[in-house]
């Protein structure tokens, strides 16, 4: 195997290995604020947007 393939085969690995750690962060840190947001709902904490609540005349 050259230089060069060597080089790029390593990049390429490199790359998929840090894609490949960002997208498990990414899918963590949604279960994380999933598990927070269902706390707070379970809480009585509502969101500003939920409009089921009170009318504001």
């Amino acid at each position: 195997m050259s230089a060069h393939a060597l080089y790029v085969t390593a990049a390429y690995a490199v790359t998929a290995i840090v894609l490949a750690g960002l997208i498990g962060w990414i899918l963590l840190d949604q279960r994380a604020r999933k598990r927070e947001l269902a706390a707070l709902e379970a809480a009585g904490v509502r969101r500003r947007s939920d409009k089921s609540g009170a009318s504001k005349s």
